[in-house]
């Protein structure tokens, strides 16, 4: 067992990571993430996980539905579940003497789901009417289509949801979501995470228990390697939405997780559309010119890849002297470096951003899972941060000129 600070960490025989953080709340996060995510799932199969994510609540070999709901609910906890293109991750929030009961509970949800099929028949239709309410909500399908250009050809372009057709088929037998499970949900791709206050002694014990027996005999199946992207013409296409907005989406692909420029775009996105409102898309485009309510820029760091979006909403009549504005922004990122004073003040605001982020122990707990199961470990945010304090105003421009490369964005538009 190794010990970062108040972080400890641990690896099981079959290579499963344990990741424990001690603090003084009465309240502990406790759950299970694993590396399988729409990434994994072939054509035909698009939305497994997520489908998976959803069923496993529909009764395991010991609890039924109902009783896995009362199990965490009836003592007042709160079990919540999501599906990423890499991670499917079920975890709960429950006073501190209940975390045996809920890991355990959490434990035969991924080891041993029975997926009834009464049940999951019902489940299905409930996603039939999530896939609907996402096409009816253009500023959450962009996203989609977004990725779906960016990724062309890859399956990181395929949608979380899935499709009617593909869940048909998926749901048609409860051996499709076994078989896919015991492909992906593999020891070695699952971190077993805790945040409370209870011992790192006591939680790796409960592991063992419960995960220490834990095998998967069938080969691999991820491909781990990304093709590398072609040289390509900017993209810019446009779907007629008949939306009383115009939703457009502009971006490019960008660093994958741990790669050394990862943080200077972190903190030049921040600058350029993070969540202040200081931000100099939010200033440019709604302060200065109330062009828009809604401008924001986004990096999303993957295993093996990444992409940078900027996405914003506005009437029609002024989409183009918005994204005009927005080229000019990009275009002073690749021109003028950062003075001192600016370089300063964005550290100093995005110092404060962390902090107050910490404070979310739901975020930080699986902040943390997720950090193990891709580092091997997870930094404090004061780590990360002295980390995004050496990056120069020269790298943040070599690194504009890289992503922000008008030779490579790809623009979507809903009109």
């Amino acid at each position: 067992m190794q010990e970062n600070s108040q972080i400890f960490y641990h690896t099981l025989p079959n290579k499963l990571k344990i990741v424990h953080s001690r603090t003084q709340s009465a309240i502990t996060y406790v759950g299970v993430m694993i590396g399988a995510g729409t990434r994994d799932e072939r054509p035909e199969e698009n939305g497994m996980a997520h489908y998976i994510e959803h069923c496993v609540f529909k009764g395991t070999v010991f609890h039924s539905a109902r009783q896995i709901i009362s199990q965490i609910e009836g003592v007042g906890g709160e079990i919540n579940a999501y599906t990423t293109k890499e991670e499917t991750t079920f975890y709960a929030a429950t006073l501190n003497e209940h975390v045996p009961q809920t890991l355990k509970l959490i434990s035969e949800m991924v080891l041993c789901p029975t997926f009834p099929k009464a049940e999951t028949d019902k489940e299905r239709m409930v996603i039939y009417d999530e896939i609907e309410s996402y096409n009816d909500s253009p500023s959450e399908l962009i996203y989609d289509d977004f990725e779906n250009m960016l990724f062309a050809g890859h399956s990181l372009a395929q949608p979380i949801l899935g499709t009617k057709k593909t869940l048909r088929h998926i749901s048609s037998s409860p051996d499709n979501p076994r078989a896919w499970m015991a492909l992906h949900y593999r020891p070695e791709r699952m971190v077993v995470f805790c945040q409370g206050n209870i011992p790192a002694s006591r939680f790796v014990k409960m592991v063992e228990k419960l995960f220490g027996d834990y095998s998967v005999t069938l080969p691999a199946d991820r491909q781990l390697s990304f093709a590398q992207e072609e040289d390509r013409q900017p993209q810019s296409v446009s779907f007629a939405k008949h939306t009383h907005q115009t939703h457009v989406m502009l971006g490019a692909r960008a660093y994958q997780l741990g790669h050394p420029n990862q943080l200077a775009l972190y903190l030049l996105n921040n600058i350029l559309g993070g969540g202040s409102l200081n931000s100099r898309l939010n200033i440019a485009l709604r302060e200065a010119r109330g062009l828009v309510y809604t401008i924001e820029s986004t990096y999303t760091p993957l295993s093996d890849t990444g992409y940078w979006s900027t996405y914003f909403a506005c009437e029609p009549e002024h989409t183009e002297q918005c994204m005009q504005v927005i080229n000019k922004e990009l275009h002073r990122f690749m021109e003028t470096p950062l003075t001192p004073r600016e370089l300063r003040a964005a550290l100093k605001q995005l110092r404060g951003q962390m902090a107050i982020s910490a404070q979310n122990a739901e975020n930080n707990a699986l902040s943390m899972a997720k950090s193990v199961l891709y580092r091997g470990f997870a930094p404090t945010w004061q780590q990360t941060y002295n980390e995004i304090a050496t990056v120069t105003s020269e790298q943040l421009l070599c690194v504009a000129r890289e992503i922000f490369n008008p030779d490579k964005l790809v623009v979507l538009k809903y009109d």
